[in-house]
């Protein structure tokens, strides 16, 4: 990954725990093992993490205590001394924002976080969180992570975008491939037989979604390129957007995945794509 030029890992210490026998932290932990293996690499890479959705009773929520218990189980699972980039997975209600942006306050005094973000925001919430950072002189969300892709565009696109882009937030958008539909793999109902990701594809097979894969299928071939990586590359064009989430599971994706970053697509270009998805 780092070889293709790309050098961000995003990972939180719930994952995996949908998988059977899991218990969430396992993919910090694979991450762990691989930069020990590779300590040269703990410089090369943006390290990303969540915290506030984990398993236990330390780990719901964002209060100071799920906080401060997040980031040391974190740390020892990925065999850092540092997170690049703390998350807060998803907003909580129950937990003042000042409190919880003390808690991120005293993790970058003592080092242990560089900068903080948050994720599945709406713009009321973002707003909240940065205006209680200025008034009260603490670290602000300085990223944003919604989800966000040729199918799933009206979280981001609005509002929040507009907050984003007003106050400077970097946007790093999950679900970038709407769950792998957006390879193309998925066409039909018989193509989610044994998928793992059926449910979360089966949406999508619709006429609108079917009019995405016919703009994508078209801007492929006219570049020479997989469907995936026009959708990727829509994404990195697209105002307001840092830079989209993708996951791989084979040096082939990998490497298409770098070759999405490359890939240049023309107005028209980037017109169908928006016009098919409206």
């Amino acid at each position: 990954m780092v070889d293709s030029g790309l050098n961000a890992i995003d990972t939180a210490d719930v994952y995996s725990s949908w998988v059977s026998g899991n218990k969430g932290g396992e993919s910090e932990t694979m991450i762990g093992n691989w930069l020990k293996r590779s300590p040269a690499r703990r410089a090369e890479v943006v390290l990303i993490t969540k915290v506030g959705a984990a398993p236990g009773p330390d780990g719901k929520g964002l209060s100071a205590r799920s906080i401060a218990a997040g980031v040391e189980a974190s740390l020892a699972r990925l065999q850092t001394d540092r997170i690049d980039l703390y998350l807060s997975h998803r907003p909580d209600a129950n937990t003042p924002i000042e409190e919880t942006l003390r808690a991120y306050e005293s993790l970058v005094r003592a080092g242990k976080v560089r900068a903080i973000g948050s994720s599945n925001s709406t713009a009321a919430d973002l707003r909240e969180a940065l205006d209680t950072a200025a008034a009260e002189k603490l670290p602000r969300y300085e990223v944003e992570q919604p989800e966000y892709n040729l199918c799933e565009r009206a979280k981001f696109e609005g509002p929040l975008r507009d907050l984003c882009l007003a106050q400077g937030i970097g946007v790093i958008v999950y679900y970038s491939l709407a769950s792998g539909f957006l390879s193309g793999k998925y066409r039909s109902n018989a193509d989610l037989k044994n998928a793992a990701r059926a449910g979360a594809v089966e949406k999508y097979l619709n006429q609108r979604g079917f009019r995405i894969l016919k703009a994508l299928d078209a801007v492929a071939q006219a570049h020479g390129a997989k469907p995936a990586e026009v959708a990727l590359a829509w994404l990195i064009a697209r105002e307001g957007v840092t830079a989209p989430i993708a996951s791989a599971t084979n040096l082939d994706q990998v490497d298409s995945l770098a070759r999405a970053t490359r890939l240049k697509l023309s107005a028209e270009q980037i017109d169908l794509l928006s016009a098919a998805s409206a």
